[in-house]
């Protein structure tokens, strides 16, 4: 059982592995009753390439891989709009898509793939948008990335608990036991800045 469907059941109080786009879109494609709690970490998404060593160096017409499902289509989206490398319509939210795209000075050309698959695309993409967790597990070095988000990502890890029991006090002094400063100086040192505390 998924996760967010064991919280949804009741088989979990609380979880903290999603982001709140997510969140949102299985709240809204499953009908649970779930509500979002405080931020915990990010886990960063960045961008990888085999071919250029920065993102100024990307190819007029070059390919951009990006996640093909939703929530992390728009983040990648989001990403490379901070930096300047395209730009999204006005109003464009959490589930943008290439199709919002308003500026894109380098005629760049966007392939939606499966995550999993991002790091093997590499060879034959110019760059691309790829989460941590399926970047170190294809033995990436986050720190070769051209750009990481950094813990002001809209796309932070949040707890999420079911509607009826979001006000347990047990819940709330476990969740302030997490977001301490012991547990930040802990994440900080562990993970050598790949996963950012947003407390």
């Amino acid at each position: 059982m998924a996760v967010t469907e064991a919280l949804a059941h009741g088989d979990l109080d609380a979880n903290n592995f999603q982001h709140i786009p997510y969140l949102q879109n299985q709240i809204t494609a499953r009908g649970f009753d779930l509500v979002p709690g405080p931020a915990s970490i990010v886990v960063p998404t960045g961008v990888y390439s085999a071919r250029v060593p920065s993102l100024a160096d990307l190819p007029e017409g070059g390919t951009i891989a990006i996640p093909n499902d939703p929530s992390n289509a728009a983040r990648a989206l989001f990403l490379l709009e901070k930096v300047g490398v395209i730009r999204l319509k006005e109003g464009a939210g959490i589930t943008a898509t290439v199709l919002d795209l308003a500026e894109n000075p380098r005629s760049l050309r966007f392939v939606e793939l499966d995550a999993a698959q991002l790091p093997t695309s590499l060879p034959d993409v110019d760059a691309a948008v790829i989460t941590l967790n399926y970047a170190v597990l294809a033995g990436l070095d986050p720190k070769t990335a051209l750009i990481l988000e950094d813990e002001h990502s809209r796309w932070h890890l949040v707890w999420a608990t079911r509607r009826d029991n979001a006000d347990d006090p047990r819940l709330k002094t476990f969740i302030d036991l997490y977001r301490s400063a012991e547990v930040k100086e802990f994440i900080l040192a562990r993970f050598d800045g790949t996963i950012l505390p947003t407390w």
